[in-house]
């Protein structure tokens, strides 16, 4: 971890809070985003994390996942069943061998992940990055409010952020409920990994199994059948799309104004 540190500020600086338990990690985790412009709070276990976290609820969290005690996925578990920590960016540190962790990580509803030995430059690029998507998604309701999205019995509004099927409201993570915006704006069109995660979220670079576990996740909430998909399919070697049913169960996508038609 010898690269040179980010130096230009961002224009809005964040509370960060590292919860990890190796010192030296910590440290240069603390120093690099310190660099860039935050404020960084530190914990070396989960206990004290969540204290922290409570005391002074940050803008995002860099979590390692190997820690004593309580480990960092039930810190994440934990968190995320409080209001204030429901959608809190995450920002994961895993080993690079942890495949089932960082996946029961995105499952939880982290939003990105660094795998140790990392680069402290790219865990702040990466850092900022949620930082921006999870600030572009809270002003959205400062925006003008877009229309409702309507299909079949899916319904979702972007101005609540909320999506409901068959008047029961779908609990969608944040990501989630892009990923579901997006592809009803977007219906018939098959769209590769590499571009969902561009597209929906941001993301330049990252892993593309990310955009598959959201995709699974997502299909287990709106589909009848998550094992045999028929809203959002597989197009085989190149990506997802969403196929509304027109036999009277689904009906096409439409755009519903508010108001008296």
């Amino acid at each position: 971890m010898n690269d040179s540190p980010a130096s230009a500020a961002p224009p809005d600086p964040a509370r960060i809070l590292v919860i990890d338990d190796d010192l030296t990690v910590g440290e240069v985790v603390a120093g690099y985003l310190t660099r860039a412009g935050h404020h960084v709070d530190r914990a070396g276990d989960g206990n004290q994390g969540l204290d922290l976290a409570r005391a002074h609820r940050p803008d995002l969290l860099v979590l390692d996942l190997m820690l004593p005690g309580i480990d960092g996925l039930e810190v994440l578990r934990r968190l995320r069943a409080t209001e204030d920590g429901a959608d809190l960016p995450v920002v994961m540190l895993t080993a690079r061998g942890d495949e089932a962790d960082r996946i029961l990580g995105l499952e939880l509803g982290a939003d990105d992940y660094v795998t140790k030995p990392f680069s402290p430059r790219e865990l702040v690029l990466r850092v900022q990055s949620v930082l921006r998507r999870s600030r572009a998604s809270a002003g959205s309701a400062t925006t003008p409010a877009p229309v409702r999205l309507v299909s079949g019995d899916i319904t979702l509004d972007p101005r609540a952020r909320r999506a409901d099927r068959g008047g029961r409201e779908l609990l969608l993570t944040l990501r989630e409920f892009d990923l579901l915006a997006f592809l009803l704006r977007n219906p018939g069109t098959v769209f590769a990994r590499q571009e969902l995660m561009q597209r929906v979220w941001g993301w330049d670079f990252g892993d593309l199994s990310t955009v598959t576990v959201h995709v699974r996740r997502l299909r287990e909430k709106i589909e009848d059948d998550p094992a045999a998909p028929t809203l959002i399919t597989t197009v085989w070697g190149v990506g997802y799309r969403y196929d509304p049913v027109t036999d009277g169960r689904h009906d096409p996508v439409t755009d519903e104004k508010d108001g008296p038609a």
